[in-house]
């Protein structure tokens, strides 16, 4: 009785338990709510689907207390669904698992990051790609080591599907977008190198080697300060490449070229402003002196 094989697209489903900022469900368009003892056991089994022992539940779910008193907890978690006519979790003597046609909103997100990390994407799955960020949200407050390690699998396979969305963009000339992919990937996580590379890439092929260079640094300066390290060979290779391209020479000499300009700018309007304030001084002090000698 594996309800993932029922499974529906959660945009169709009548019921759906919604994992990213919560766990809470609705049916059709109306949020239905739930037992406070009950929001673990409906997350722990949406996770898995299903059929789990009630042994493996019970032990996961209340790890801390003896196997009988962790049994009770399950079956008065389960009596209290049924009480609520919360229907998405069923149970016999045995088995607990989700009851089919029941959806889950993070399985729509793992089918999008298998797609496109297996470089097999749908044309819908380029769409709307910063809002994937938020599966990071799976479960917040609930810390079991189940619900940390499910967060954590999201995390990865989010942020290995951003990087990945980024270099196909940039490969469809698509660099704006590909350039958000990974600015995405990167504000998810500042010292992932791989993100961070991903966006150094999207500018590159984009031809922003300005943007590519401050990129580079602004991450090698993080790193150094966070953590006391340089960035890999691998990372640092590409820098050097864009250090040594014509193209690159002729950019940063300009640059080189504009800032003096500007600084020697700057550097004649202080003077100026000093020689003003100088001869203000003068004609203030002479205008002193002749007040002085006609009284």
């Amino acid at each position: 009785m594996d309800g993932a094989s029922n499974r529906p697209i959660c945009g169709g489903a009548a019921t759906v338990v919604h994992l990213i900022d919560g766990p809470f469900i609705t049916v059709g368009n109306r949020r239905q709510q739930l037992p406070e003892g009950c929001k673990r056991l409906i997350a722990f089994v949406a996770l898995r689907k299903g059929p789990l022992t009630r042994g493996y539940v019970a032990g996961s779910l209340w790890p801390t207390v003896h196997d009988v008193r962790a049994s009770g907890n399950l079956r008065s978690a389960v009596w209290r669904l049924r009480e609520a006519h919360v229907d998405v979790v069923t149970a016999d003597r045995w088995s607990v698992w989700l009851t089919p046609g029941t959806a889950v909103d993070v399985d729509n997100m793992r089918d999008w990051a298998h797609r496109v990390v297996s470089h097999h994407p749908l044309c819908s799955d380029f769409r709307t790609v910063c809002d994937k960020v938020r599966g990071l949200d799976i479960l917040p407050g609930i810390y079991d080591d189940w619900a940390i390690v499910e967060r954590e699998r999201m995390r990865q396979q989010i942020l290995h599907a951003l990087e990945v969305v980024s270099h196909l963009l940039a490969a469809q000339g698509r660099f704006g977008e590909a350039v958000e992919a990974a600015l995405a990937a990167v504000f998810c996580e500042p010292l992932r190198e791989s993100a961070q590379r991903a966006l150094v890439e999207s500018y590159l092929a984009e031809g922003n080697l300005c943007e590519a260079k401050r990129a580079y640094i602004a991450y090698a300066m993080l790193i150094a300060r966070e953590l006391d390290a340089k960035p890999s060979p691998t990372f640092a290779s590409l820098f050097d490449s864009l250090e040594r391209s014509p193209e690159a020479v002729v950019l940063f000499a300009g640059q080189s070229e504009n800032n003096r300009r500007n600084s020697a700018t700057a550097a004649s309007a202080a003077s100026g402003r000093r020689n003003t304030s100088r001869d203000v001084s003068s004609v203030v002090m002479s205008g002193v002196d002749d007040t002085v000698i006609r009284s």
